[in-house]
């Protein structure tokens, strides 16, 4: 499995009403230096819409390490990202940031990983 589908795998575990940042998935991922490798497994999405494996990801759910939109997904824009988490039950302020001692999702341990990223194998 490449990284940006460990990406895909990690994201999808992410609750509803929750985020979690670009760094935060990285180090999970046992990379805690590919912050921005995260943000182009997202961005790599907008190339993935037709595939029903990809459509349904919850990339919304990822924010930068201060709380804050700030990829700019090229298919639907900050705004939307905001819209989308505030579906959620997430509270996004005017400019847009989220409180992550309300938010954070605190992640998988290492062996939750590892289980997962097995099942996608399969």
């Amino acid at each position: 499995m490449n990284f940006y589908e460990q990406v895909y795998a990690v994201i999808l575990q992410i609750p509803r009403g929750k985020v979690s940042s670009y760094g935060r998935i990285a180090s999970m991922l046992g990379r805690p230096r590919a912050a921005r490798a995260v943000g182009f497994a997202l961005n790599a999405l907008k190339d993935k819409q037709d595939d029903p494996l990809h459509a349904k990801l919850p990339w919304q759910r990822v924010v930068n390490s201060k709380g804050r939109i700030s990829i700019v997904n090229r298919e639907y824009g900050r705004n939307e990202q905001a819209e989308r988490l505030r579906a959620e039950g997430v509270v996004v302020n005017n400019k847009l940031q989220i409180d992550l001692d309300i938010y954070l999702w605190e992640g998988l341990h290492w062996m939750e990983i590892d289980d997962i990223l097995k099942v996608q194998k399969e």
